[in-house]
């Protein structure tokens, strides 16, 4: 019998774990030359006022920490100016009182006003062109303590908190802070309570702990468990909050209701039978939370609001392929790294994405068949997406070390009512069928974090009730499979990395002749040659009922030091479909990448950092076809008077396009060398200056170029102005020549 995806999978699983090397006993954390620091929380026994003014008796009990050290600019030296940082714990909360000397008082503090988590536009770094400088304190919390977490909480002098986890800046927990600026500098006070944090029901914790300071007026960044630029940092290098006695958390439960009114103002012809000038809609449902354990919560909705938070940015889409937009309704944000998968990092790389194997936004998705009804009525009532009739999802982490994520959504049958003409007799379509989604996720810890394996598991299935028109065009069902892993070693210096994953879409011959012709194949191609991607077949077939492929990235590199390197491979075969619960946009490649780079940490003469990488990417469709080879080089430097200058050169090879003429003949595409110089000035600045210069000359004497200016403004504390405006000038040429895949009648 031969081998589904799912069998190939458990295999691979298998083979992972065992070729796993079982050296077991090297340490928890990554080690560098100076001693992880350590400090004893301290339970509070009298009353904390969260107002910032540290005036609190319960204060003086704790333990000071006061030895910061530069990040930058001057890597390792003290801080410049003093911090005291105290942390005090209960059994509903842990506590936070910093105070920040400023010798200069309110003057020399940097505290603009912004909207809640604006600041972590950032990223952690001052010295963004195109987002707000500031002073601030960051909290950051491994509460497992598996060397893996990064809990982030942010609080600037003016109040403004933001908040990430792992990353993700949509996370968004429920926590208090309030500062006070002083004669002497200012001063900030956080709790931040344990119902918005996961961590393991030992009687004594320990918590991995970090601790910034961000000083806008030296252009400074303080760290208490210091680490070295040239090294990857994260987790592995935090220090430790020990001596967390918490008892029992208690099972917190919360409810979250909601109604939505929503009013439509616009033209709509006299004779429109389902709309007039003014149309209102009443909605309603609610998002519930229940905490199974201090490590497990249990998430649900009902009918969550679609129009979430903010609306999506209006586009206008020419091209052949969806466009993914964030997810912003608190159900599917919630705990969502625990459905974090695979993932894709490099030094320098070009027109390439992870494997993806989630996307929480079609589940309650515009109903797929809306156009079709659309194109063939003068009249109709569609509804605007697939209501959630349900939803539950399991997400936390074990003690021994499992994450979990467990979801279950059922989305209801949509139809849609219109007429061909006026007056004609009313029809029906069902535009989106009852359908069901799952995923499941896990994911193992080893080695104090060092070492991750995890797998996942999604499934999409419709009841299309032998509707015609629905299974002419959509899937009965879809499954994907896949694992990951993360393996460092030599104290995290290397790390290989990887992703697989294989799908399994299924329905009748017409439904997977239109998978096999959509923009994400192109099995239709004329000069289309390949059968099989070495597993499965990936011949165009018009009486197929289903359609397998599989998807591979794995990357090896040195991540730490002063020179890293990489190497990866980034595979998806021809029939890889993963659309029904996940998203991609092109399939039938395989690339490859490999960078070399040196960067200079320590400041020298002239300098303060550097950074220089050198590195290409080639790929291949699985015919043979080169469709891409690049060279790249990329420069950049900050000098002493923190002034960056960066320049980038990329050469594009001649290669051949098959996705061009959208599912007709490979075309052939001339290459081009492009250049590009930019200078910013000094971040701090009340005007902050960006210059950027690209120029780009054809193989085929086509030449381009753009220049952009841009400044950004920060004449108070509450106003920024940004403004790049943009020139372009271009010498036509012909880009792109038709051509069939003949070697002997191109130079590709």
């Amino acid at each position: 019998m031969p081998a589904t995806p799912i069998r190939l999978a458990h295999r691979a699983v298998a083979a992972l774990v065992l070729a796993l090397p079982a050296a077991a006993q090297v340490p928890a954390a990554a080690t560098t030359e100076h001693v992880v620091p350590s400090v004893l929380a301290t339970r509070r026994t009298s009353p904390v006022a969260v107002d910032g003014k540290l005036d609190d008796a319960a204060w003086a009990a704790a333990t000071p920490i006061t030895q910061l050290r530069q990040s930058r600019p001057d890597e390792g030296a003290p801080a410049t100016l003093a911090t005291e940082i105290r942390i005090l714990y209960d059994d509903d909360a842990l506590y936070v009182g910093a105070r920040m000397s400023e010798p200069m008082g309110a003057a020399g503090i940097r505290a603009p006003l912004a909207r809640r988590d604006q600041l972590l536009a950032a990223n952690g770094n001052n010295g963004s062109f195109n987002s707000l400088t500031t002073d601030k304190l960051a909290v950051v919390l491994d509460p497992y303590h598996n060397h893996l977490d990064e809990v982030w909480f942010e609080i600037n002098p003016a109040g403004v908190r933001g908040d990430q986890f792992n990353g993700d800046p949509s996370w968004d927990p429920v926590w208090e802070g309030a500062t006070q600026v002083t004669a002497d500098g200012w001063t900030a006070e956080l709790r931040i309570p344990y119902s918005q944090l996961r961590f393991s029901s030992r009687d004594v914790q320990t918590w991995g702990l970090q601790l910034w300071r961000f000083v806008d007026r030296l252009n400074e960044q303080d760290q208490w468990s210091f680490r070295k630029r040239n090294e990857s940092g994260g987790p592995a290098y935090y220090g430790h909050l020990e001596g967390l006695a918490i008892a029992k958390v208690p099972r917190q439960a919360e409810l979250l209701p909601y109604v939505v009114s929503r009013g439509q103002f616009k033209y709509a012809e006299p004779d429109d039978p389902y709309h007039s000038r003014t149309r209102t809609k009443l909605n309603a449902g609610a998002d519930i939370k229940y905490n199974l354990t201090s490590s497990l919560t249990l998430d649900a909705t009902i009918n969550p609001d679609f129009g979430q938070v903010e609306v999506d940015p209006a586009l206008l889409n020419l091209s052949a392929y969806e466009v993914a937009f964030d997810e912003k309704r608190p159900f599917f944000i919630a705990n969502r790294s625990a459905f974090s998968f695979g993932g894709l990092s490099c030094i320098n790389c070009n027109n390439t994405s992870s494997l993806s194997a989630f996307y929480s936004r079609r589940i309650g998705r515009p109903p797929q068949l809306n156009g079709l009804v659309g194109n063939s009525a003068a009249y109709a009532d569609m509804p605007d997406e697939s209501t959630i009739l349900g939803a539950a999802k399991i997400t936390g982490r074990t003690n021994n070390g499992y994450t979990i994520g467990l979801m279950d959504a059922v989305t209801s049958k949509e139809t849609a009512r219109y007429l061909t003409a006026l007056g004609a007799p009313e029809k029906a379509q069902t535009v989106e069928p009852l359908s069901n989604y799952f995923v499941g996720r896990v994911k193992k810890e080893l080695r104090g974090g060092a070492t991750t394996v995890g797998g996942i598991v999604t499934s999409a299935v419709r009841a299309l009730e032998g509707d015609t028109v629905l299974t002419d065009r959509l899937r009965d069902n879809a499954t994907a499979v896949g694992v990951d892993w993360s393996h460092a070693w030599s104290n995290r210096v290397y790390r290989w990395r990887g992703t697989l994953m294989a799908s399994d879409v299924r329905g009748s011959p017409q439904a997977m002749a239109f998978t096999q012709r959509s923009p994400t194949h192109y099995y239709q191609r004329p000069d289309r040659d390949v059968a099989s991607d070495g597993l499965f077949s990936t011949r165009y077939d018009t009486t197929a009922t289903s359609m397998r492929g599989y998807g591979l990235y794995t990357r090896l590199a040195k991540e730490n030091g002063n020179w890293i390197w990489e190497l990866q491979q980034n595979w998806r075969s021809p029939g890889f479909e993963v659309n029904d619960l996940s998203i991609i946009s092109r399939v039938d490649y395989r690339w490859m990448n490999g960078n070399l780079a040196r960067q200079w940490v320590t400041p020298g003469r002239f300098y303060r950092s550097a950074f220089l990488s050198y590195g290409g990417q080639a790929q291949f469709n699985y015919d043979g076809d080169r469709t891409d080879l690049e060279q790249y080089a990329f420069n950049s430097i900050e000098f002493n008077n923190y002034w960056v200058m960066r320049s980038y050169w990329g050469r594009t090879h001649n290669s051949l396009d098959d996705r061009l003429t959208r599912g007709g003949p490979v075309v052939g595409g001339v290459g081009y060398d492009y250049y590009q110089l930019g200078v910013s000035t000094d971040p701090r600045g009340r005007a902050v200056w960006n210059v950027q210069n690209g120029y780009s000359v054809g193989f085929d004497g086509t030449r381009s170029w753009s220049f952009t200016p841009g400044v950004a403004i920060k004449p108070a504390g509450n106003i920024f102005v940004q403004l790049s405006p943009r020139w372009n000038w271009s010498q036509d040429g012909a880009q792109y020549v038709t051509t069939v895949k003949d070697p002997t009648a191109t130079s590709f």
